[in-house]
């Protein structure tokens, strides 16, 4: 069994991507020197390195490397020592153009950026092995070789290439999962406009086409282009595995639903041996605490509830968005110790030292342009400080109170072309209604919609446009047995293939919602309709409206106007032990806090307690301890009333009955047993 902790780390993780080879050698100690003096632990180091590894083919260079590991060793730091294959160099690719990547409409991109490399060449694949065994090979028993990171950010900004070795990768690849072309023809529906083949070699990628091409073969594509990608991962992975046993390997992932919409992280999540994320807040108009603890939370259960690493995320403003503002005072530290609250075992930045030249020079870091007198540098020796104290946590697990189904197949689906409306985002729902939910301070788990449900008394179900049959099974199941459902609209409408589910809508939740829908009746953009409840209330709601025939179901909120007047809105279905609801539009957050306190009555689930909007609470739990991390986002002093007594791990200081919560500040309670 993989070791799930990196090796020799004894502490939370504090660090960044460090890359000296942007620098003088003179410089490394003086980083080293800066890096204990702010209590990094680990560093990630080699990421971007290839060219400098092997600057000609077959031609070696790992002095510095060497150098760098002894340095960082000599300085109690450990090493989270990348495989360089992002970047491979441009010599690599002066041999083998036909390794850059190619695009749906045939153009094939050009070296000098990152992450631009076909996944299915061949020569790119052993290339990468090769200098995955000489690292390993090197490195296995060095002293400061805590963690190994394949590759970096895998799907981001290439994910599918297009090219002729890809074309027959993929149809290996469909020979392996359909076994005979004519399972290809019934699963794609070839025979709506004459697209049927009669063999393998026949079928090409999805590429440019006048108009839209066959849904069920875009939405394969996007699956074997994940697919390729964790082939290369896993191969790393096990080269690593086989010559440095002991050492776990990871690769960053992107979970954050407004990052990375091209891997699905519930496989990638079973071959890693530390589930790690980067995430950076995206300056949208949207609560970016909101989004950061969502990100967490879905990192969190992609690692099986386990606990994992945030490996990258930003000091102050990025430079890769339209605006970049800085983070407030004392917002860096929040925001980490809010990924640290939802299951991150530390909090390691993108990057130590922030760079002169390239392309992200204006990307904030730990130790910034202007150097140690400077605001940022300040607050990075606090928050070392601060994680110090927390060494306690590790290994323990966050408490949730409810589940959210996602499934990154069904949102590659649903944004596939020519759907009933274009206004209908299944990220914007999953936001909406994560947010409800923080909003009524209540803990989420995300969660596969055939994942075992029972420890959750409530589910909710934003968008699976895309449900399975046994997920229909298992959702009906779980009520069933007392668990409490709550589903939007255009959910459960089409199989694994994106074929409609036979019968009346929605095929995969007509039981368990008793209910059917004859038809979808989206609005126009800046149309409107009113719901009525049975108190005589009205709430908004928009872009999306139903017909929905009650078989079983109670009506709940009706429609007051528009084409389904009279209609059914919101509907709840009693089932066996449980209760099944159902809103069929788009409800707002008024709407939607309505729903779900409602549902969560249901559920017999409360809030851990009366709390001000925007103040945080979360509880993470193990067998030496429980610790409640309270974060206030606002800029009000609040106060959190405390089940138990405890010593608050920041300032020392007793808690008892009532946790004061000054504006802006963070505050982690070691409960006593």
């Amino acid at each position: 069994m993989p070791d799930t902790t990196p090796r020799g780390l004894t502490r939370l993780a504090f660090g960044g991507d460090y890359n000296p080879e942007q620098w003088p050698e003179s410089v490394w100690h003086e980083d080293v020197r800066l890096m204990r003096e702010a209590g990094v632990t680990m560093v990630s180091v080699g990421i971007f390195s290839w060219a400098l590894l092997e600057p000609a083919p077959g031609v070696h260079d790992f002095g510095w490397l060497d150098r760098l590991l002894d340095l960082l060793h000599d300085n109690g730091i450990c090493a989270d020592l990348g495989t360089p294959t992002v970047v491979p160099p441009v010599w690599f690719f002066r041999a083998h153009p036909e390794a850059l990547p190619v695009t749906a409409d045939g153009t094939r991109y050009a070296f000098g950026s990152r992450g631009a490399v076909c996944h299915s060449n061949a020569a790119y694949r052993a290339a990468a092995a090769d200098i995955t065994t000489r690292l390993a090979t090197r490195y296995a028993e060095h002293p400061a070789l805590a963690l190994w990171h394949v590759h970096n950010e895998y799907g981001v900004p290439v994910s599918a290439c297009y090219c002729d070795s890809c074309a027959a990768h993929f149809r290996r690849w469909l020979a392996d999962t359909y076994k005979t072309v004519e399972a290809v023809n019934e699963a794609w529906g070839t025979a709506f406009w004459g697209q049927r083949y009669a063999a393998f070699d026949e079928i090409e990628p999805p590429r440019l086409t006048p108009t839209v091409g066959n849904p069920g073969q875009a939405l394969d594509y996007k699956r074997f282009a994940d697919a390729t990608m964790r082939e290369n991962f896993v191969a790393e992975r096990d080269i690593l595995h086989r010559l440095a046993p002991g050492v776990p390997v990871t690769t960053n992932f992107m979970t954050a639903l407004s990052q990375c919409d091209s891997v699905d992280y519930w496989a990638w999540g079973r071959e890693v041996d530390i589930v790690s994320n980067d995430h950076y807040l995206i300056t949208d108009g949207r609560r970016t605490h909101v989004n950061l603890a969502m990100a967490a939370d879905l990192t969190r259960s992609v690692a099986g509830g386990a606990p994992w690493l945030l490996l990258e995320h930003s000091t102050s403003g990025v430079n890769w968005q339209p605006r970049n503002p800085a983070k407030a005072p004392g917002q860096m530290a929040r925001n980490s110790l809010a990924h640290v609250a939802r299951g991150s075992e530390g909090a390691m930045f993108f990057q130590w030292r922030q760079s002169r030249r390239g392309a992200e020079k204006f990307h904030s870091a730990m130790l910034p342009h202007g150097g140690t007198d400077t605001r940022v540098w300040r607050e990075v020796v606090e928050l070392g400080a601060a994680l110090d104290s927390l060494g306690a946590v590790r290994g323990t697990r966050t408490r949730a109170d409810a589940a959210v189904l996602w499934d990154w197949h069904s949102w590659w689906a649903q944004n596939l072309q020519w759907r009933p409306s274009e206004d209908h985002d299944p990220r914007e729902r999953a936001d909406a209604f994560y947010a409800a939910l923080y909003d009524r301070h209540l803990t989420v788990d995300f969660a596969h919609p055939e994942a075992d449900l029972s420890a959750y008394p409530l589910v909710v179900v934003p968008a699976l446009y895309l449900m399975t049959e046994a997920a229909g099974n298992n959702l009906q199941e779980y009520v069933e047995n007392g668990g409490t459902l709550v589903v939007s609209y255009f959910s459960g409408i089409v199989d694994e293939h994106d074929a409609v589910h036979e019968g009346a809508h929605p095929g995969a939740l007509r039981d368990v919602l008793g209910l059917t829908v004859e038809e979808f009746s989206p609005l126009l953009s800046g149309e409107s309709v009113r719901i009525t409840g049975p108190d005589g209330g009205e709430l908004g709601a928009d872009v999306w409206t139903e017909f929905v025939v009650p078989r079983g179901a109670e009506t709940v909120w009706t429609y007051a106007d528009g084409l389904t007047a009279g209609r059914p809105a919101v509907t709840r279905h009693r089932l066996g032990e449980g209760t099944a609801w159902y809103v069929s539009t788009r409800l707002g957050p008024e709407g939607l806090d309505a729903l779900l306190g409602r549902a969560a009555q249901d559920a017999g689930v409360a809030p851990y307690a009366e709390l001000p909007r925007d103040v945080e609470v979360v509880l993470r739990t193990g067998e030496a301890g429980d610790y409640l991390f309270a974060l206030n986002h606002t800029a009000t002093d609040a106060k959190v009333p405390l089940q138990a007594h405890g010593t608050e791990l920041l300032t020392g200081e007793r808690a008892a009955g009532c946790l004061a919560l000054p504006a802006g500040a963070v505050r982690v309670v070691r409960l006593d047993g």
